[in-house]
Formats: C-alpha cells, structure tokens, sequence
C-alpha cells in the first residue's frame, strides 16, 4: 500500500482479498502496510488490485510459505521472550540440561546458567528417546523443577511439547518458550494447535527435512495465527559416523535470506560430543545465527541423558567469553 495509504483503503483490499474466497494477512510497519493474499492465487485478478485506491503495486509471490516468507515482512522479526529481545541486533544463549533429573540438580544448573551470562534457560521435563527402556523424563513434576529453579535468577524457559495433550498443562505451567522438536516437525497436528497459542514456538528442523518442509512447517503454526516462531538448525542425518549430526551452517543465511524470522542453532545435538560444541556455536555465530541453544550440566558424567554432549559450567562459561568477542566483531551484543 502507499504510505498515504488510510484504514479505509487497506480494509477495502482485504475485503476484495476474502471476496474472491482467500485470507489475508496484514503486515503493518512503521512505514509501510504490506497485505499478503493465502490461497489459490489464481483466482485473483492483480490488475483489479491495482486500481484499488491506496493500492501502490501487486507482486504474485509463488512461494508458498506466506506468511514466514521475508518478502511479506521485508525487515526482520524480533521477538520478545519476557522482554528478552530474540533476533536483530542481540544473540541470546538458551542453556541447560537435557532433561530434568532432581530439584537439586536444576538448581545448580539454573544458578551456573546465570553466572555464565547466559538470559534464558532449557530442560527436558518429556523426552522423545529412541529406545523405549531409556529415561522418558519425569513430566509434569519435571515442567515444576524447571520452573522453580529459572525463577529464583529471572530466567524464561524452554522445554519440549511431545504430545498436543499437554498443551494446556504447558499454558498452565507458563512454560516461556515452546519447543517442538525434529521428530514432531511435520507433525502437522500439533504444529496446528501451537498456532493457536500467544507462545514463541521454536521449532527445530527434521532430521532429514529440506529448507522448504521447515519453511512449510513453520507456515502451519505461522497460518493458526502465532507468528513467533524461531527456527532452530540441530543438525541433519547423513551417511557420516564420525559425529551425530550434520551441522547445516549453510542453512542460517538461506532462512536469513527466505524469513523474516529468527533463526538459531542447536551445536549439541549436531556434534553429539562437547568438544566439538564449542567451534560449531562459534561457527553458527559467525554464520549470523540470532542464538544457541546449547546443553549444560552440573556434573556432565552423572547426566541421565546424552552425558557426552552436556558442557560443564568452566566451558560454558569459556564459551559465552569466546562469542561476545565474535559478536562484538560481527557489530552484535551477546
């Protein structure tokens, strides 16, 4: 639309818009109020558009992932957790264990998280394992240790939603941050329902998912009316051994390219050792990842899960001095 553009003219296209039988989504900035047309494009006329009043130019965008696409929403998307800026000029450190063990052990870790510098704070109170005989993760008395633990330093969390029948306990628990891990990401029914709730999802990429099913995935939630959704790149399978996961760091600056949305990395479950965790965080960084999301322990050898990948509180520590010096450089804030 053209800046002199009023409400009376914008909502006279997104009446035209749901005439023709398709949703609009409006995107308003300081500037400019860009209108996005969902659905079969073909039954629409750009060249009625185009003589609608206030109206300065149509462009048909193929792409189908609409909504998270950066040509609806030219300048990037920062959101907040808790006041917590996620995306453009900060990058934020999400630690902490894989899975919640005991109320002791969250407490030291919440404790060391904050120390490091580090503003919000993972765990795993369900945990999707490949085995059924492996620790499943305590539930909901593990969504309570979690919580207890990040308040006491002022810390939002993140932890995973397995089963769409937690969603209200989640809501109930206040559970900061979403989770939806890489075996649920075209679990299309759950993305659906976290659509529906005011929650930052972070939505982690399938082990062998394209660029394009992530985009269409986060399209989902995008599409059920919550836009805050933050991509998390944690590795793709491969014929490789020598390490757990694939790295894709050529991923950040294509989703940097194709959405407008933040995008951050998991360096964990890539490597699957810690002392490889250190360079792939300090390559995503480089790469211009908006955050990491990165597992820690109290006492990594005692780890009821995935002991070999948790950092302890000295490297985590050593890890956040290591990337304030790289975004520093790169003319951002850790």
């Amino acid at each position: 639309m053209k800046l002199s553009a009023t409400d009376a003219q914008v909502q006279a296209v997104v009446n035209e818009i749901r005439a023709r039988g398709l949703t609009e989504h409006v995107s308003r900035g300081s500037e400019l109020v860009i209108i996005g047309a969902m659905g079969d494009e073909d039954l629409l006329d750009a060249s009625r558009f185009e003589i609608l009043p206030g109206v300065e130019r149509v462009t048909r965008i193929m792409k189908q992932y609409k909504i998270v696409s950066r040509d609806t929403h030219p300048a990037g998307s920062v959101i907040s957790v808790r006041g917590i800026p996620l995306g453009g000029k900060q990058i934020q450190v999400i630690a902490g264990p894989c899975s919640v063990e005991t109320q002791p052990q969250m407490a030291d870790a919440a404790a060391m998280v904050a120390a490091a510098g580090c503003r919000m704070m993972r765990g795993g109170a369900f945990k999707p394992r490949t085995s059924p005989y492996a620790f499943q993760g305590l539930g909901v008395q593990g969504l309570d240790y979690l919580q207890t633990a990040a308040r006491a330093h002022n810390l939002p969390v993140v932890t995973e939603l397995m089963d769409v029948r937690m969603l209200d306990t989640f809501m109930e628990y206040d559970v900061d941050v979403i989770q939806i891990g890489a075996r649920n990401m075209q679990n299309f029914d759950l993305l659906k329902e976290v659509g529906r709730v005011n929650k930052p999802i972070i939505l982690k990429r399938g082990l062998s998912a394209t660029i394009n099913e992530w985009l269409m995935a986060a399209e989902y939630i995008a599409a059920g009316g919550n836009h805050n959704i933050i991509f998390c790149e944690r590795g793709i399978r491969t014929f490789e051994t020598a390490y757990r996961n694939v790295l894709d760091v050529t991923a950040i600056p294509v989703l940097k390219r194709e959405t407008h949305l933040p995008v951050i990395v998991d360096p964990s479950h890539a490597g699957g050792k810690a002392w490889m965790v250190s360079a792939l965080a300090q390559a995503a960084v480089a790469a211009g990842a908006d955050g990491l999301l990165v597992e820690m322990h109290p006492n990594p050898p005692e780890a009821w899960c995935d002991a070999d990948q948790a950092l302890s509180a000295e490297q985590l520590t050593s890890l956040m001095a290591t990337l304030r010096a790289i975004a520093s450089a790169l003319g951002r804030e850790l």
